[in-house]
């Protein structure tokens, strides 16, 4: 047995993954590593280090949908959905290719070695066919014979380590642990200061527009801070409070429009293929007007966003959590348990959701619809804020059921805002040089969100009979010692 040095070259070996490290959670590393001589692709499981998929590439699509179709787009375009790849981690090293022949001349492995300044030298082997009977006689070689040892770390976890990153530090959802006895305005600065955190974590992505899901999130994080202003009064002074929601009411106006075009954007494939395949094309020069406006709404957003308006306010909120709370507050409310506070809050919001989402009939008009949402939201995030209060087991199926209908009057909402936007693209194409096809594909289109809409009436309709007579709303009812 024989070792023929075969190339020895400089690599750059650079880590691919989501801001929120979705392939990471998926047990998948993603990797490029270049070399004078070739650019591969690499996906490897996270445990085992073995090669799931590679494929020769120069460089890193922005999005799963923009690499060609093949095994590694299959893989990752699922988990990663909408969300852009990022480099995370970056390695130089020198990579030493031998190959191991056998007493006939015969090439059984390839032998790759790593040589790393900062990290122990690794080496991996890549089996020929044929040859499968080789890899335990090497394998005992290198361990016995050269003493090395298998590694049960990947490098990606190795240098991030040294590099002090942490993966799957971010969420959305930040998990908020209140203590019962806690007062209620302590809680509420701790509360607040944990969607603060989230703003600030998605304000740079945003602003760079990196992906759709940074200005989600960014969205979704105002709007969670408003409505605890706006449902948990009493516990901060009245002027700090109403300054405040003033101003997230403002950010949550400015983040509107520009999120609508996005999920119209998100969509458009959708769209697009429910119309006949022969006309799909047609609504291409609708897809270059969004996005267009799109383009001229994300200037807009981050001029405001680096407005001292923005920047001084959010300062200003930031400071005024991390002052401590005042020993003896006037606030009516602010010295109360948080508990105790929460379960008011909660019966209200609860008992006003029932009320409206009992009303709702096939005829209801659209604004009936979007007011029930917008109190599902409100529930839905107070049971974030609080559900350390209460036992796991149940309030998981209510705010499962909750997210349901979230989900469903989203369809519903959405198709309302598109259609709308829709007549007016409409109106403007009319007055421009436009293809009757385009048109013609758009009434369609209008035609298609005007179905979605219904559909979405009778399912929420649907769906809320149900819960109304299932366990979760008795569980509730109980929970916070309401009358079933």
């Amino acid at each position: 047995m024989d070792l023929q040095p075969v190339s020895r070259q400089y690599t750059l070996k650079t880590y691919y993954d989501s801001f929120d490290w979705r392939l990471y959670a998926h047990s998948i590393t993603c990797e490029l590593n270049q070399s004078l001589s070739s650019s591969t692709l690499v996906l490897r499981h996270l445990e085992t280090g073995r090669i799931i998929a590679k494929e020769e590439l120069d460089s890193v699509p922005a999005f799963s949908r923009q690499f060609r179709p093949g095994e590694i787009r299959s893989l990752i375009e699922p988990v990663l959905e909408m969300r852009a790849l990022l480099s995370v981690c970056k390695l130089n090293y020198q990579c030493h290719r031998l190959n191991i022949i056998n007493q006939r001349g015969e090439t059984m492995l390839n032998l790759f070695i790593e040589e790393h300044d900062l990290y122990n030298n690794r080496a991996s082997m890549q089996l020929i066919d044929g040859h499968e009977h080789a890899v335990s006689e090497i394998s005992e070689l290198l361990t016995a014979e050269l003493n090395l040892k298998f590694s049960d770390e990947p490098l990606l976890l190795t240098a991030l380590k040294l590099q002090g990153i942490k993966p799957k530090t971010y969420t959305s959802r930040p998990a908020i642990n209140l203590d019962p006895a806690m007062r209620a305005d302590i809680a509420g600065k701790f509360i607040y200061s944990h969607l603060l955190k989230t703003i600030k974590d998605n304000e740079q992505g945003t602003i760079a527009h990196t992906d759709s899901e940074f200005l989600h999130d960014f969205r979704i994080a105002v709007r969670k801070t408003r409505t605890g202003l706006n449902q948990i009064k009493g516990i901060l002074p009245e002027p700090i409070n109403s300054y405040y929601a003033e101003f997230f009411s403002w950010l949550g106006q400015i983040t509107s429009q520009p999120r609508d075009l996005d999920v119209f954007l998100l969509d458009f494939e959708r769209y697009k293929e429910s119309q006949p395949a022969s006309t799909q094309e047609d609504l291409s020069p609708l897809h270059e007007l969004i996005q267009a406006k799109q383009e001229k709404a994300h200037k807009e957003l981050v001029r405001k966003l680096k407005s001292e308006k923005y920047l001084f306010t959010l300062s200003e909120w930031e400071q005024y959590l991390k002052e401590p709370a005042l020993r003896n507050p006037l606030e009516p409310n602010a010295k109360l348990p948080i508990k105790e506070l929460a379960e008011r809050r909660l019966c209200k919001i609860y008992g006003r959701l029932m009320q409206k989402g009992e009303a709702i009939t096939e005829q209801s008009p659209a604004e009936a619809l979007h007011e029930v949402r917008k109190t599902c939201k409100k529930l839905h995030y107070l049971l974030e804020f609080f559900q350390s209060l209460y036992p796991e087991d149940q309030i998981k199926p209510l705010v499962k059921s909750l997210k349901a209908f979230q989900i469903v009057l989203g369809e519903f909402q959405d198709g309302e805002v598109q259609m709308h936007a829709l007549k007016l693209f409409r109106e403007e194409i009319l007055a421009n040089p436009m293809p009757a096809n385009t048109v013609s594909a758009m009434d369609r289109l209008i035609q298609e969100l005007d179905a979605r809409r219904h559909r979405a009436r009778h399912d929420f309709i649907k769906q809320f009979t149900v819960f109304s007579q299932s366990e979760s709303h008795s569980v509730f009812n109980s929970l916070l010692a309401l009358k079933a």
